[in-house]
């Protein structure tokens, strides 16, 4: 069983939008929502089985309704999120948990990346049964500079072992889940992702290639940048150079 996570339950604070009133997740480009953008990925994805959302908790009927309207017909359950991302994750992983066979593979990805690959997909799901779990990154195209105050440069690591981490990430059910109640008891501080928090437990994770277009909404620049990316496709699709 092939089973996708999509959190989708931020608010928006680094978005500023001051024509919609609404969370990112849910602004429509082309007709859609950008959380419908993302969901049809996996519903077309001929490997995934089942899909579970988080999101805001006024929100949940509202993604059924989109749901049954852009027949994402995988759907299993929508789920209430939590304070944060990672706590919304849990609380989707909590759900499929008890639903399904804890040898699942699931990947996990953020609702506002509308942009991945079958490929990518696919090579999420055949490194995790392989290995264990499969963590989407690109290389670094630019030079990353670590500091700890946002003055000083403190380190340049070398470009070329320098990756941007993506999603999906994905792990077994029962593994990914043990690995957040773990780190529950701890507190999710500074554990961004779930590549955070398997490496915070000192376990092994493994990179697979991501696409460049995977990008992830989080300002208003990035929406200009994902109609470029969707028409770039379309045309492409399209035939038309």
């Amino acid at each position: 069983m092939n089973i996708a996570i999509i959190f989708a339950a931020g608010v928006g604070q680094r978005f500023d939008d001051k024509m919609e009133n609404i969370p990112k997740q849910f602004l429509e480009i082309d007709g859609k929502p950008i959380l419908i953008h993302t969901l049809l990925n996996f519903q077309n994805h001929k490997m995934i089985d089942k899909i579970y959302i988080a999101t805001l908790d006024k929100y949940i009927d509202y993604v059924y309704q989109l749901c049954e309207k852009f027949n994402i017909l995988k759907l299993q359950k929508v789920v209430k999120g939590g304070a944060c991302a990672m706590e919304s994750i849990y609380n989707a992983l909590k759900i499929a948990h008890e639903e399904n066979d804890e040898n699942s593979v699931v990947l996990i990805h953020d609702g506002v990346r509308p942009v991945i690959t079958n490929e990518v997909i696919e090579n999420n799901i055949k490194t995790t049964l392989e290995k264990g779990n499969a963590i989407t990154a690109i290389n670094c195209a630019e030079t990353i500079i670590v500091s700890k105050d946002f003055k000083k440069a403190n380190s340049v690591p070398i470009r070329k072992e320098t990756f941007k981490a993506q999603a999906p990430q994905s792990f077994r059910l029962k593994e990914i889940f043990e690995a957040h109640n773990q780190i529950k008891e701890q507190g999710y501080e500074d554990i961004v992702d779930n590549c955070t928090l398997f490496m915070k437990l000192n376990k092994d994770v493994n990179l697979v290639e991501g696409n460049f277009g995977n990008i992830k909404i989080t300002t208003q620049e990035d929406v200009y940048i994902l109609k470029g990316i969707l028409e770039f496709i379309k045309n492409k699709n399209n035939g038309t150079k």
